[in-house]
This record gives structure tokens, sequence and C-alpha cells, in this order.
């Protein structure tokens, strides 16, 4: 299934009702599911109480990044947890993307 653009913002009322004053005119805009908000939320929820599920993102992020590093890949960006694998060639990204595929990895390159 493609990756389709969009996206949302969750936060208190106030700054919700400044953004909707504030932000360009909603174009070609729909409402999201009800299942899409519910997920937000609680992942708004889960990551206010407790800060192990930032952790646990940012030490697999770094050991992503050293374990490919030393395999010889650049890897775009710095800390963050998007780690964009620089291969220079669109074909060797296709192939790559291929061979993760049949390996059961699900890259974003479909």
């Amino acid at each position: 299934m493609p990756l389709l653009p969009g996206g949302y913002t969750v936060g208190p009322k106030p700054l919700i009702d400044l953004l909707r004053q504030r932000s360009r005119p909603y174009l070609f805009s729909n409402a999201l599911p009800p299942p899409v908000v519910g997920c937000a939320t609680r992942a708004v929820e889960l990551l206010l109480a407790s800060n192990e599920i930032a952790q646990s993102m940012t030490a697999k992020t770094m050991r992503f990044r050293n374990k490919m590093t030393q395999a010889g890949f650049t890897i775009s960006g710095s800390s963050h947890p998007i780690c964009p694998v620089m291969l220079g060639d669109a074909r060797l990204a296709s192939l790559m993307a291929d061979d993760m595929l049949k390996h059961g990895e699900m890259p974003y390159l479909r």
C-alpha cells in the first residue's frame, strides 16, 4: 500500500484553536478517521506518561546508525530516528529495497 501524504496536529485545545486561526486555509482536506485520532491521542498519552518509549527509540536509533556506519554505509542526519541510508545510486537503492523485501523487511521504497 503506498504511503499517502498528510498529517495532523495533537495538543491542547487552545493550541489547536490558535493553529486553526493562523494556519493557511484548509485546501482539499478531509477529516481523519476516528481510529487514527484515537491512536494518535493514545500515543501522545503514552509519551507524556513515561520517557521509556523515547529512550528505547533513541537507543535503537543509535545502534542502527552505529552498525550501519561500521558496515560502510553513509547515514544522513544526526540523532533523530529517521535514518536515511545514502546509497548514491537509484538503481542500487531499488535493488536493495527488493532484497530487503525478499528477506522480510518493510522498506518504504515500494
